[in-house]
């Protein structure tokens, strides 16, 4: 399963790019998963993060079975 993963402020500035097509392994199921999996530093404190698949915003436990993309962003603050 290919998936599309978008990266979105200081997130893609740590990552260095601002999407990746990957083709993760079975096991991972969850968009926290597909985080670690990922590898990036700046993805290790997953507190600071949040996450969309296919343009709906999704808790990090959710899976990505299906998934045509994953963004992966920090927290939306505004007024």
């Amino acid at each position: 399963m290919t998936v599309e993963v978008l990266y979105f402020a200081w997130v893609r500035e740590g990552v260095g790019r601002g999407q990746e097509h990957v083709d993760p392994p079975v096991e991972v199921v969850s968009v926290a998963d597909l985080i670690d999996w990922l590898g990036h530093e700046v993805l290790r404190d997953k507190t600071k993060l949040r996450a969309a698949i296919d343009q709906q915003f999704v808790p990090l436990d959710a899976p990505i079975a299906g998934a045509r993309e994953v963004a992966i962003f920090p927290p939306v603050t505004g007024g």
